[in-house]
Formats: C-alpha cells, sequence, structure tokens
C-alpha cells in the first residue's frame, strides 16, 4: 500500500524550487563519488609504482635499465617523470656551460629542476580535491535551503486549505526535513573521501621527495644516498 508520507509523496508534492535542490544533491553525490572512486584507483596505481622505485629501479644496472622498469608515459608515471627531469637537467647543465644557468652549481640546478617536477606532480595530484571539499562543505547548506523552503511551502498549502491538524503539519514538515537528511548524506562521504585522499597523497609525497632525494645523489655523486657498501651504484647511462 502506498504511504501518503514519503520519498515519493515529497517529490510529488514539491515544487520547482524542491525537486531542483534535490536533483542538486543526487548530482553532487555521483560527482563525489566519481571523484573519490578515481582518485583511489590512481593512488593504487601509484603506491605500486612506489614500490618499483624504491626498490627495483636501484636493484637496475644503469638508467635506462631502470627507466625500462617505469611506466614508458611519464604522465601515468611520476616516479618516470622525476627521473627524466634529473636526467635532461644534468645532461643540459653539463652541455650549456655558457648558458645563464651554468652559473649555477649543477647540484642546485638539479635540485631546482627535481622541485619543480615534485610541484608539477602534487599539483596533478590534487587535482579533483577541491571539487569534494566544495561538495562538503556546501551540500549540508544545500540540503537546510531545500528544507526551509519545503517547510515554507508546507505551510503554505496548510494555510490556503485551513487544516492546521498535527496530522496535517507533521507529515510535509517531515518530509521537508528529509533534504536536510540528503545534504549529509551527500557531505558525509565527500569529507571523509577529502581527508583520506589528502592523507594517501601525503605518503606518495613523502616517497616521491625521497626518490628525487636520492635521484639527485646519483645523478652528483654517482651513488645512492645510504647505499651499502657492498652494492654496487647505479651506472650512468653510457659510463664505465
Amino acid at each position: 500500500m502506498n504511504s501518503p508520507y514519503g520519498l515519493a509523496n515529497l517529490w510529488q508534492q514539491g515544487d520547482f524550487v524542491t525537486r531542483s535542490v534535490a536533483l542538486i544533491l543526487l548530482g553532487m553525490s555521483i560527482l563525489s563519488w566519481f571523484v573519490i572512486a578515481i582518485k583511489a584507483l590512481q593512488l593504487m596505481r601509484l603506491r605500486r609504482q612506489a614500490l618499483v622505485a624504491g626498490d627495483e629501479f636501484w636493484h637496475s644496472k644503469s638508467l635506462e635499465q631502470g627507466m625500462a622498469l617505469l611506466a614508458p608515459d611519464r604522465k601515468e608515471n611520476p616516479f618516470r617523470a622525476l627521473a627524466e627531469d634529473g636526467a635532461n637537467a644534468a645532461a643540459h647543465h653539463a652541455h650549456s656551460k655558457e648558458d645563464l644557468h651554468g652559473a649555477l652549481n649543477v647540484s642546485e640546478w638539479i635540485t631546482s629542476c627535481l622541485r619543480r617536477s615534485i610541484e608539477n606532480i602534487s599539483g596533478r595530484m590534487q587535482s579533483g580535491l577541491p571539487v569534494l571539499a566544495s561538495i562538503g562543505s556546501t551540500a549540508p547548506f544545500v540540503g537546510l535551503f531545500g528544507t526551509v523552503w519545503g517547510i515554507y511551502h508546507a505551510l503554505v498549502g496548510i494555510g490556503v486549505a485551513g487544516q492546521a491538524s498535527i496530522d496535517k503539519v507533521a507529515g510535509p514538515v517531515g518530509e521537508a526535513l528529509i533534504m536536510t537528511a540528503f545534504g549529509l548524506v551527500v557531505a558525509i562521504p565527500a569529507v571523509l573521501g577529502y581527508n583520506t585522499l589528502v592523507r594517501s597523497n601525503k605518503a606518495v609525497l613523502s616517497k616521491l621527495t625521497n626518490f628525487a632525494h636520492d635521484l639527485h645523489a646519483y645523478f652528483i655523486t654517482g651513488g645512492r644516498v645510504g647505499q651499502p657498501s657492498n652494492v654496487s651504484p647505479l651506472r650512468r647511462a653510457g659510463g664505465e
């Protein structure tokens, strides 16, 4: 038996504003879950790449062999992007002594290039997070607006009908309060997803920074920082 109250009745009795608010909240929910799913898959891929870059890469016999272990597309693998940018910076500095940056210390030049690379990677990793932050902060107020408008609409209808008994008031007002609940249902996953993704991004960026530190040491000294003496360092491309 169909209930005279509930979501279906709220939709049928609601006006353009109420329905628009409901659709906006639905769209915000779909968008937030889409961003969470995409970023979660991205983080899973980055964690696998971090394992390769932190271990297998440094067991390679040459830079080319180590690069081959990383994804061929630098946009898909930030660790490869770091390695390429570091190698390009070292080669460019060695063959461009007459340029302005040739006056810089090679260590400072490589550090600057690696830092810019990490900043670009960080910017790409943060993409989509402002959407979650915006949804998490605005969805409760959108739902509250729907509630206020729904209560106003219900009270106007009750006043026109001239029936102010508790059963006539409780139903429409209760249905309007559902909009506030909808706003919280949309906002809570967005906030939790945002906080989780931010923490996970920080962990990946920490691994990227450590990898960049090791790359810097390799391009300057030919060996990895903290490398045991019984492990042969990576040889420079074309080196002995």
